[in-house]
């Protein structure tokens, strides 16, 4: 009766209100020209390897079909959408917009207490490696947070180029540079400067090193950071990440941006623009993404690309304990018949589907009352019930008051 680890049932309201809450995210990427496109729950493993630079090889579900290929459920789907642009659009050279809704599957340990399973919704840019594309991407970030209802939230932006441009000069090895991704990723002060410390490095180089897990911050904080390093792969993240605050005013979002150079992602096939959304009730982000110009070429057709993706679960969360989730609608009607009504109420029903109306039928036991029926519906989030006892007279009852009136069934059959 249990499921495992990881995974949970949703139903009733909360499977409705995420229903509806995906609904409009994909809506609003729609209204950004994105189309749609579905993917497979589990691909080879190939597709997810290290050399794509997604989640680790142990943390992926992993099974063998009949001819003893290795497969995986997807634990990420920009991989997925790099296949598919480079075997269905492999001579598109002009932007391509794909949108998604689906679940990713992560077996970490490190996620107890969390879904193994979540939902994402996301959008992928190819094909356009303009600032303003990557402002766009950020822009429906935006759009998507306060089209589900979330008024105080921030986008945290980073640019990959700025590490990538000191751990080369310093030159760290490909090992050294992962293990200071992650200590720079999880601000671990004392961890970076231990490693850093241990190599000899020009200060111009080390000093924005050591600071990197504190280089956080407004737009002020980009033109400090800039005193820091002479580095010139540097020093053009930090004026990308200008340009991104100045094209932002054109969709006045630019409110919602602060800065965050110590970002890197968790992922390491970013190349550049890395994002994150934040807001109260959770610790997690809402929603992320960034630029993975390399990625797509993997698969046989360089493109450049920028995506985004909205944690479905984690955005729910935040947004319940912000007592932000809707009222369930209770528009739906019960049509309660006695057994020598069962025509009559086919076709009342019928004449209310037709109206495109939400109707349920039910037939009477005799062992039941009318107050179990409203009882019923209540806990089923019925608005009302229409009783058909008499062939031609209808009980109208409201579930949440218990009111009862009566009326000729002429009225409801046009």
């Amino acid at each position: 009766m249990h499921t495992p680890e990881g995974v949970r049932d949703i139903y009733n309201s909360e499977c409705e209100r995420k229903r509806k809450l995906t609904k409009r995210l994909l809506h609003t990427m729609h209204h950004y020209g994105f189309q749609d496109i579905e993917t497979p729950s589990f691909e080879f493993f190939d597709i997810f390897s290290k050399k794509r630079g997604t989640v680790a090889s142990r943390d992926m579900y992993k099974f063998f079909d009949r001819e003893g290929n290795t497969l995986v459920l997807r634990p990420d789907m920009t991989p997925q959408i790099a296949r598919c642009a480079a075997k269905y659009f492999k001579e598109e050279t002009l932007p391509i917009r794909l949108c998604y809704q689906g679940s990713t599957f992560v077996n970490n340990e490190s996620f107890q207490g969390k879904l193994k399973e979540s939902t994402q919704i996301g959008a992928e840019l190819l094909e356009d490696a303009s600032p303003e594309a990557d402002v766009e991407m950020i822009a429906l970030t935006v759009e998507c947070l306060l089209t589900a209802g979330v008024k105080e939230f921030q986008v945290e932006v980073g640019q990959a180029d700025f590490f990538r441009g000191l751990v080369e000069e310093a030159g760290f090895d490909e090992e050294e540079i992962e293990a200071l991704r992650l200590l720079i990723e999880d601000k671990n002060i004392f961890g970076v400067e231990e490693m850093v410390s241990g190599k000899t490095i020009d200060p111009m180089v080390k000093e924005p090193l050591l600071k990197m897990p504190e280089l956080f911050g407004s737009v002020q904080m980009l033109e400090e950071a800039k005193q820091l390093t002479t580095n010139a792969r540097a020093l053009s993240a930090i004026r990308q990440l200008e340009q991104i605050y100045e094209l932002m005013k054109a969709y006045g979002y630019e409110n919602y941006l602060t800065f965050d150079l110590g970002m890197l992602g968790k992922y390491n096939y970013y190349t550049g623009i890395i994002f994150r959304a934040f807001t109260y009730g959770t610790g997690d982000a809402v929603a992320a993404g960034g630029r993975y110009d390399n990625l797509v070429g993997q698969f046989g057709k360089d493109a450049p690309a920028i995506g985004l993706c909205v944690y479905v679960d984690q955005l729910l969360n935040a947004m319940a304990r912000q007592k932000l989730l809707e009222e369930t609608d209770s528009d739906r009607t019960l049509v309660l018949y006695q057994e020598s009504c069962y025509l009559t109420a086919v076709r009342l029903a019928a004449n209310f589907r037709k109206d495109g109306m939400d109707v349920a039928l039910l037939k009477k036991a005799d062992d039941r009352t009318t107050e179990d029926y409203i009882a019923y519906a209540n806990r089923s989030h019925i608005g009302g019930i229409l009783y058909l006892e008499q062939p031609d007279e209808v009980q109208v009852i409201e579930a949440a008051s218990g009111n009862i009136s009566r009326a000729k069934l002429s009225a409801f059959m046009g």
